[in-house]
């Protein structure tokens, strides 16, 4: 009788420790399907962020200089390039700041403005459809002015009230100081869309 109590009591314990092999072998599978989770999370996460600030910028605007285009609170992103054309829109560092406007000229080329604001760019005027209205604004380079090498010549939409390359206080931007051409919209919801070179006041 005393040996049948000990054969069970040793079964019962037997299962027992079964039991909590496999509830020990389980925490070890969940913890190491959540470190793996976590460190995937954590990848991706990081790989986001890299692209983010080397590869596409998001940047929020302020100001009025490039309105009807950008409004002040527009949230966009930026593509980094070393290429751009007369209409892409650029942001660069200026003085701690970023700021953004249009390529209106490059390395080279002579720049030129008539008292109504009209912009030609070696003595061809140029289309600019984004524009609501000319502005002669705050201009006080000698006109007509040759883009330096390795810079680019750039003007806000809001030409009325935009201080860009016309004055020296900005001048020409050095190609190192870009920070990347926008190309998307994606703030507000309304306006989300890529941003174009020849985009106007309606948008398109």
């Amino acid at each position: 009788m005393e040996k049948e109590r000990q054969t069970e009591t040793d079964q019962l314990t037997t299962e027992q420790i079964e039991r909590e092999l496999r509830r020990e072998q389980y925490r070890k599978d969940y913890r190491r399907v959540l470190k793996s989770t976590i460190g995937g999370l954590i990848t991706v996460a990081a790989a986001a962020v890299l692209v983010a600030v080397l590869l596409l910028p998001v940047l929020r605007i302020f100001g009025k200089s490039m309105s009807p285009t950008l409004k002040e609170g527009d949230i966009v992103v930026s593509l980094k390039t070393g290429e751009f054309s007369t209409g892409d829109v650029v942001a660069f560092y200026y003085n701690n700041k970023i700021l953004v406007k249009r390529v209106i000229a490059s390395p080279g080329d002579w720049v030129d403005l008539d008292e109504d604001g009209t912009v030609y760019v070696n003595r061809e005027r140029i289309d600019e459809p984004y524009l609501t209205e000319k502005a002669y604004g705050e201009t006080n380079i000698e006109l007509p002015f040759q883009v330096p090498e390795s810079k680019i010549f750039v003007m806000g939409d809001n030409r009325a009230v935009s201080v860009d390359s016309r004055n020296t206080a900005v001048g020409c931007v050095a190609e190192e100081q870009v920070v990347g051409k926008i190309v998307f919209r994606v703030w507000p919801l309304g306006e989300f869309g890529p941003v174009s070179p020849r985009q106007g006041k309606d948008g398109r």
